[in-house]
């Protein structure tokens, strides 16, 4: 498969890490980055020797374009990048076209980022019932604005603008075709599709026949497809299913970075694919681990952070209880090395036991949505009022 071109971006392995809360923020995007640059092959590397990403694209967490205007501290860590990254890349959420336009003009003219993505994906039911995230774009003329606003505010620079939302709110509901078109009217770079309406939630499976639909319909632009890739065979199967130009890889790495050096081997033609022991994914938690404390400053918050890890990291893995709540409690690096040096280290890779679906699933949801909301895919002032509400620290897609 050829390399991906998003603006003026030239990704060499049609691969980005999806945005989720609390999961992708600079240090977990270095292990996702690393485990990729380290498997391209030798000859490919040297193809690609220049290039400013050249094994996919690792999107940081969400953040709100209020948030990012008002600079509140958890939005400015949020849009903080290792040096080593070589595109910045930001996923935005607004629902105010002034909003958004202003949160982008920051990033844009202070140098904050390389690419910026739109959510519209979010399913959450406290976003959802204010009228945004995944219900937003029923509300055509409202999501246009907000494109256009983001696109306009990036012009004169070579930031990327691309926009990533579900199929719509439910299956009677779908906006997904027509949204693509109008994002791609609006001057995107691209276009991603989480195949599941708010309705699906993460539940089921995905649907990669509307991302076969949207990339017959936008015709412009690259279209890339995300749901239920969880493997390298996956994700080449929805890009031979759908015909699409990349894929948008979200709960299937978490606690498996390295699925993004099945990635590269496999889009590069190989069959390699690690299947680690224990003992490499214990590296790999330590790993983790340093890289939180770099990155939160703090010892007790960065391992915090890092227990939510533990149960996907672990999956399939011969390890008891115990060890496991134990490790899910761990509050310093050397509860961390004395919790992990006391597993059966030399276990090897167990198998279909550590693959698969992970991460959040659940069951399919009835949307909430405004009153009102679906009458008319038009907005009122009173509508628009309440919209403000809706940007809240929240994440998904």
């Amino acid at each position: 498969m050829t390399s991906l071109q998003i603006g003026p971006i030239e990704v060499g392995t049609p691969v980005i890490l999806a945005p989720m809360a609390g999961v992708t923020n600079a240090p977990f995007r270095t292990l996702c980055r690393d485990a990729a640059a380290g498997a391209l092959p030798s000859e490919r590397a040297a193809e690609l020797e220049g290039n400013p990403a050249p094994v996919g694209l690792y999107v940081a967490e969400m953040v709100t374009s209020r948030a990012l205007v008002e600079r509140t501290p958890e939005s400015m860590r949020i849009i903080s990048h290792d040096e080593g990254e070589g595109v910045r890349s930001v996923q935005l959420y607004g629902v105010d076209p002034a909003t958004v336009r202003a949160a982008t003009r920051m990033l844009v003219t202070e140098d904050r980022a390389d690419h910026i993505d739109l959510n519209f994906g979010c399913p959450v039911p406290k976003v959802t019932r204010k009228g945004g995230g995944a219900v937003l774009p029923w509300k055509s003329e409202l999501f246009t604005r907000i494109v256009t606003a983001a696109v306009q505010a990036t012009e004169g620079s070579d930031v990327p603008v691309t926009v990533k939302m579900r199929m719509g709110i439910d299956a009677d509901h779908l906006t997904y075709l027509d949204a693509g078109k109008r994002a791609q009217d609006a001057g995107v770079a691209a276009v991603a599709l989480h195949a599941r309406t708010a309705a699906d939630y993460y539940s089921g499976t995905a649907h990669w026949d509307a991302i076969a639909a949207l990339k017959e319909a936008v015709t412009d632009v690259p279209v890339l497809g995300n749901g239920d890739i969880w493997s390298a065979e996956d994700a080449l199967a929805m890009v031979a299913h759908t015909g699409c130009d990349g894929v948008v890889v979200g709960r299937g790495c978490q606690g498996r970075p390295w699925l993004f050096a099945d990635l590269v081997a496999a889009f590069a033609g190989s069959d390699d694919r690690i299947q680690p022991g224990l003992g490499y994914v214990t590296n790999v938690i330590r790993r983790h681990a340093d890289l939180m404390v770099a990155h939160f400053g703090e010892e007790l918050k960065a391992l915090r952070e890092l227990r939510k890890h533990m149960s996907w990291y672990l999956k399939g893995y011969v390890v008891g209880g115990e060890a496991r709540a134990a490790l899910g409690m761990v509050s310093t690096l050397d509860e961390l090395d004395e919790r992990l040096g006391a597993l059966e280290l030399a276990q090897p890779y167990p198998g279909e036991g550590a693959e698969g679906p992970r991460g959040r699933a659940g069951t399919p949801k009835v949307p909430h949505v405004p009153q009102g909301w679906l009458d008319s895919r038009a907005i009122d002032a009173g509508l628009r009022e309440m919209l403000a509400e809706a940007e809240l620290s929240v994440s998904g897609g």
